[in-house]
């Protein structure tokens, strides 16, 4: 069988180190040099420069490499 993903407006943002963090991710997210932790869902996720940080429909914050991220979502609006 074969399913396709529901068409749901998620937040995210391309992380890099020192950028601006939205409120939504600011107590999920902890900064490093060269990387962030994520408190997500399933523990502790890792997210280097270019990963999308994600809020899903249930408000869990999570990480998704870029090329995922791109294959996935498109962009809807500001």
């Amino acid at each position: 069988m074969k399913y396709r993903k529901k068409p749901v407006v998620i937040d995210a943002f391309p992380w890099t180190c020192g950028c601006e963090i939205p409120d939504w991710a600011r107590n999920k997210l902890t900064e490093h040099e060269e990387f962030a932790h994520i408190d997500s869902l399933e523990g502790v996720m890792t997210a280097t420069p270019g990963d999308f940080i994600i809020r899903g429909v249930e408000g869990e914050v999570y990480s998704c490499k870029p090329d995922i991220f791109e294959k996935t979502y498109e962009r809807v609006g500001p």
